[in-house]
């Protein structure tokens, strides 16, 4: 058996959720989750900037017999199939690593954890669906001190 060597970071070139976040950025993100949690951090990968590329992340998911898991810098750098995120979960436990997220702080090291991720992933992309979304852009266009509606809302927020 191998002996695991620590935690590689996982970065992004491309948007998440719509949020560009310098790769230094993240650096530091994953490398203050890595210290916070008393993790060895090994370099990044960075992931490719072509929307739907997960080659990167491919390639360390070959290279956990050798890692204690990965640090991701947020959870939506994971694939938007369901199917994937599956599959990446499983080949991560079945390694016996544990996959960390440092953005949301988040840590997968058993099965029971999936479900916190998958959480945070479904409701981030059920806001769009919500009533009242984009309500501060609906105000900031017509805004209109008088209406009742609006006082009464402003006073809730």
């Amino acid at each position: 058996m191998k002996t695991k060597s620590g935690f590689r970071g996982y970065v992004s070139s491309r948007a998440v959720r719509d949020a560009c976040y310098p790769q230094r950025l993240q650096n530091l993100a994953i490398r203050e989750h890595a210290n916070r949690n008393g993790l060895t951090y090994l370099l990044s990968s960075t992931e490719f900037a072509m929307p739907g590329c997960y080659m990167m992340l491919d390639d360390l998911i070959t290279e956990l017999e050798v890692l204690d898991g990965i640090i991701l810098f947020s959870v939506f750098m994971l694939p938007e199939s369901r199917e994937k995120r599956f599959h990446i979960y499983e080949r991560v436990l079945s390694q016996q690593c544990a996959m960390h997220v440092a953005l949301e702080d988040m840590v997968m090291s058993s099965e029971a954890d999936i479900e916190s991720f998958e959480d945070v992933i479904q409701v981030a992309k059920s806001l769009s669906q919500a009533p009242l979304n984009d309500v501060y852009q609906t105000f900031n266009l017509k805004m209109n001190d008088q209406d009742p509606f609006v006082k009464a809302i402003f006073k809730v927020l």
